[in-house]
């Protein structure tokens, strides 16, 4: 048998690796940790101060990448995602200067779940391409460390693709009393959209890391200045 040379096998591997890549976009998660970037998983349930804890790491230095913010970005007018969601969904989801309305459509994916797999299957492969295209960006300019914002991290199985992950945590009844009053929700609101997550319990499972936010928010950032030397010298 012909050796194949190591030029040949670079060459054969990333075509493999590309083609992964567009049969599934969060493999390039793991191709950009192959060649030495951090992916740091950032979650929470809802409602437990995840983006206090993303606002800590931006104070640190860490870079960070918001996929709420990108989320948003994927679902704008004329968009990909857009088009898609318009043509399943309806046009009744859409304010009149043609942007999401994204109460209804919270509405609708937390009542009925079979919608917001449905939702899921659109946005998710385009809120992923965006990220990965942002921390390419940020391997240019010479950063090895990112953190990313995701609250489906461990649902959508992203967890598998990053370096470590991290989970922040608060006690149930902070979080109900948070989100009523964050979204204006009645008490049946708030345990409903609670209870269609992942329970906490099980996250913990699957965390390298976890945040207990339950108390003040200097308790809070001081956990975050303990864990970053940990994620610096951490392996990828």
């Amino acid at each position: 048998m012909k050796k194949m040379s190591e030029k040949k096998f670079v060459s054969d591997l990333w075509r493999t690796m590309k083609s992964q890549e567009k049969e599934n976009p969060s493999v390039a998660l793991l191709h950009e940790r192959m060649e030495g970037m951090k992916i740091i998983g950032l979650t929470g349930g809802i409602a437990s101060g995840k983006s206090l804890v993303s606002g800590f790491f931006k104070e640190l230095g860490v870079p960070v990448i918001d996929a709420d913010i990108v989320a948003r970005e994927v679902v704008r007018p004329g968009k990909k995602s857009w088009l898609r969601i318009k043509k399943i969904f309806g046009p009744d989801l859409f304010k009149k200067d043609r942007v999401l309305d994204r109460k209804k459509m919270a509405e609708i994916v937390f009542n009925h779940p079979e919608k917001r797999k449905e939702l899921e299957a659109i946005t998710h492969p385009e809120i992923v391409k965006e990220m990965i295209r942002q921390i390419r960006a940020l391997k240019k300019k010479g950063k090895n460390l990112v953190v990313i914002d995701v609250a489906l991290l461990f649902e959508s199985d992203l967890f598998r693709m990053t370096s470590k992950n991290i989970l922040v945590k608060v006690d149930e009844e902070k979080q109900v009393a948070r989100l009523k009053q964050r979204d204006a929700l009645n008490d049946r609101e708030a345990h409903q959209r609670i209870f269609a997550q992942m329970s906490m319990a099980e996250k913990e499972k699957l965390a390298d890391y976890v945040i207990d936010n339950s108390g003040t928010h200097e308790e809070t950032l001081k956990q975050v200045q303990k864990l970053l030397p940990l994620l610096i010298q951490s392996s990828v």
